[in-house]
């Protein structure tokens, strides 16, 4: 009974055996079929494919970004007070000149009332001084006349004279402070005109925006404290950061078309009008500023913004699905389909401009059609074939015809 059992367990791993060798011999002579360039059972590699084509391309790059007012301009009175009136508020239009905030002028117009009773006091003593001066001449004619006659000394002559130098500076003073209350009475009249505060801003367009309040009316200000900002939205400034790679393409003067998402599907126009001639250290980035039209005021200052810019355009060159694309020993190249479709050939290619699925290439023998999907079954002159529908030659394709 041991020995039948015995044998049982010997054939039985014999025929494993068998069975394992003969399941190796039948995957190499497989793998063998599949791989080799000439081997025996070599099949047709199932692909996909799509025409070479030839026609314009560019070079786009998408950049993230802010808007930033085109000008800002901080209102702030030059005199100090409390604010009696504000006359405009958050987003309301202002236009260059326009006063928008008043402060209680009582001091003022105190000082303004001081300054001019002071210029009538200077005018006062330079009426009497003028009148001194009269009385001077004619006591110094007098006493020169006298002494002519020889009634008069040598020494009232000289003291006439000196009566009448006296009065002349006195005058002179008199004149010279009544010029410093006029000049007083013009600083109170200022300092008055002062507590009407005014967005005066110079260049730009004479409209603008109220953007932030920082006063209430009631509330007491220092001088050069803010009171509001206004901003200049219409144009307004996009401002984005490239890549040394990409700052050699970058022009003032290039258009560009903007994209945010609170208004999704639809496209602004830029222009680039400054260009950073450093790079910041941090990021090893360059500035770059946009003038953008905002005639409707879409766009608000902080908004995110997708930027796509158009760095290069080339007009004819050769074009590939970037599917196509495939690395062979280090080397990136296509397989070009033969003219009758039963087969591939390996094309070195240099790759250029990349344009969405779109990749310029430039190399020998690009013409025809290229595999886009299946490489890896395929080598140089591998047997294909092509699913029912894409068998038809490039120039059957309309579009590709076009190019």
């Amino acid at each position: 009974m041991k020995t039948e059992n015995r044998k049982t367990i010997i054939l039985s791993l014999l025929l494993i055996a068998a069975v394992g060798i003969g399941w190796g011999v039948f995957r190499q002579l497989w793998n063998g079929g599949e791989t080799g360039n000439r081997g025996r059972f070599k099949q047709p590699a199932p692909v996909e494919v799509a025409p070479i084509t030839r026609g314009p391309i560019e070079l786009r790059r998408t950049y993230s970004g802010t808007l930033e007012a085109r000008a800002e301009f901080v209102v702030a009175p030059k005199v100090s007070g409390r604010v009696e009136r504000l006359t405009v508020n958050l987003a309301d239009t202002v236009m260059r000149g326009q006063i928008v905030a008043e402060l209680d002028n009582e001091e003022y117009v105190q000082e303004v009332a001081q300054a001019k009773a002071d210029l009538e006091v200077a005018r006062a003593n330079l009426s009497e001084a003028k009148s001194a001066l009269e009385i001077a001449d004619r006591d110094l004619e007098r006493i020169k006349t006298l002494r002519t006659r020889g009634v008069a000394s040598e020494s009232q002559l000289d003291a006439g004279r000196a009566n009448h130098l006296t009065k002349t500076a006195q005058v002179e003073v008199a004149m010279a402070q009544v010029a410093k209350a006029e000049s007083s009475l013009e600083t109170a009249n200022i300092r008055l005109g002062y507590t009407k505060v005014r967005a005066s801003w110079t260049g730009g367009s004479d409209r603008r925006v109220v953007a932030e309040r920082f006063a209430n009316e009631g509330g007491t200000v220092s001088a050069n404290a803010s009171l509001l900002l206004i901003v200049e939205l219409d144009p307004i400034t996009g401002v984005m950061f490239v890549t040394e790679k990409d700052y050699v393409h970058m022009r003032t003067g290039q258009l560009a078309t903007l994209t945010t998402d609170a208004y999704p599907g639809e496209q602004f126009e830029g222009r680039i009008d400054r260009i950073a001639p450093v790079f910041q250290q941090a990021t090893r980035q360059a500035r770059v500023e946009l003038t953008i039209g905002n005639a409707g005021h879409k766009l608000k200052p902080g908004m995110f913004i997708r930027v796509t810019v158009v760095l290069n355009r080339l007009a004819e060159v050769t074009i590939v699905p970037e599917k196509a694309l495939t690395t062979r020993d280090n080397r990136t190249g296509v397989f070009v389909v033969s003219g009758d479709g039963k087969s591939v050939s390996w094309r070195d290619v240099t790759v250029g401009i990349r344009e969405g699925d779109r990749v310029q290439v430039e190399g020998e023998g690009l013409s025809g059609r290229v595999v886009t999907l299946g490489q890896q079954l395929v080598d140089d002159g591998t047997p294909i074939t092509i699913p029912t529908g894409e068998s038809e030659s490039p120039s059957s394709d309309p579009k590709a015809a076009g190019k």
